[in-house]
């Protein structure tokens, strides 16, 4: 029997978050995308807390007028440049099951125009 589209996502998810965790130091960069808007979240494992996060709804990426592609990069960099406030380079990129393709793709270009290191 095949899978549905979401059982697939979250079969792939598990068998990344095997491998990609996320530190104090280095931690793990999670992104979530909906059919509108894209999120992403830094995230200690260890602690499992939240260190930051950003999102296409935030006054400052949601004002801006363009495609949910080009909102990805800004996010991307708004995230970099938070990272960067609080002190952190470099982090490990978590797709959260989704292809590196895409939205998906942009907001991790967009983070590393913003200088993180992945």
């Amino acid at each position: 029997m095949a899978l549905t589209k979401s059982n697939r996502r979250l079969r792939i998810k598990r068998r990344i978050r095997k491998v990609v965790t996320g530190t104090a130091e280095r931690p793990r960069m999670s992104v979530f995308r909906s059919n509108k808007e894209i999120y992403a979240q830094l995230i200690d494992d260890n602690s499992g807390s939240t260190i930051l996060a950003a999102s296409s709804t935030e006054k400052s990426v949601a004002s801006e007028k363009g495609t949910k592609l080009e909102k990805s990069v800004l996010v991307g960099k708004l995230i970099a440049e938070k990272a960067a406030k609080a002190g952190i380079t470099s982090v490990s990129f978590d797709r959260n099951g989704y292809l590196y393709h895409g939205r998906v793709k942009a907001i991790a270009e967009g983070a590393r125009e913003g200088g993180l290191n992945f």
